[in-house]
């Protein structure tokens, strides 16, 4: 368990770092509908689903692309697999990543290929999850910290992904220039106590669950992330053709948490 007195200075350092919570959601401007590709590639297997964008003015559409050749390539290994859409439309295939190996997406569609790259990186291991209560100006907030090994090479980055009851809720990237002692402990505002004056896309009840997700990204990645926290498409991520999207090889280290809130303690 951390100890307590860490808690407000970690918060403030979090606050300092290039860190920032927002829903899982991926905002694209007013254009033609644009193929948007989301690879991952995990210690489990690979996962990738083909949409298109919906105009603002439209209602938000979730059909899957599945006239569409998707490969992924071990270039390390030299082994090419191809993966079968499964009921709901998603690209998988049940092939480990290995770490330290290079991974290529390739995804053909539309008379293009469109080609991405990433290394299989190290994985971290989530040690701690708690909800402190902390007094802001117009209330008291559930925080989050999230603490996790740092892996040892200096610049890490990383992706924190929460969902509450099993849906996307908020995230956060950020690097390791915070790590202490080879542990990273990432701290993210949720919801207000007064959930009557709460959002309902941010307000956590009784009985809640948090589950969260921490994933090593590259810089690349990383960069891509910041820029769609401001709203941004962010750096093109596929050659071959423009798109919308990713493709990341990472492990995923995972936990949840029950919120309670007349359990937490209170920090000024």
């Amino acid at each position: 368990m951390i100890m307590k007195y860490l808690f407000p200075i970690l918060l403030c350092a979090s606050l300092l770092c290039v860190s920032c919570e927002k829903e899982l959601d991926f905002h694209y401007h007013d254009v033609e509908p644009q193929l948007l590709i989301e690879g991952n590639l995990t210690e489990v297997g690979a996962a990738v689903s083909l949409t298109r964008t919906t105009p603002m003015d439209e209602a938000m559409s979730q059909a899957k692309i599945t006239d569409a050749t998707v490969r992924l390539t071990d270039v390390t290994a030299g082994v090419a697999t191809s993966l079968v859409p499964d009921e709901s439309g998603v690209f998988k295939d049940v092939t480990p990543g290995i770490e330290g190996h290079e991974y290529r997406l390739d995804v053909t569609t539309g008379g293009n290929v469109y080609s991405s790259a990433s290394v299989m990186r190290e994985q971290t291991e989530l040690l701690d999850l708690e909800f402190r209560w902390i007094k802001m100006p117009y209330d008291y907030v559930a925080v989050l910290q999230v603490s996790f090994t740092d892996t040892p090479q200096a610049g890490d980055c990383y992706w924190v992904r929460l969902y509450r009851n099993g849906e996307a809720y908020m995230w956060s990237v950020l690097d390791d220039c915070h790590a202490v002692s080879g542990v990273i402990h990432e701290v993210i505002m949720t919801s207000r106590k007064d959930t009557e004056e709460e959002d309902d896309n941010t307000v956590l009840r009784d009985g809640d669950v948090v589950s969260v997700e921490v994933l090593p990204i590259s810089l690349g990645m990383f960069d891509y992330l910041v820029a769609l926290q401001s709203d941004s498409n962010g750096p093109q991520m596929f050659s071959g053709g423009f798109c919308l999207g990713y493709f990341l090889a990472s492990p995923v280290a995972k936990g949840e948490i029950t919120y309670r809130p007349d359990q937490m303690e209170e920090v000024e």
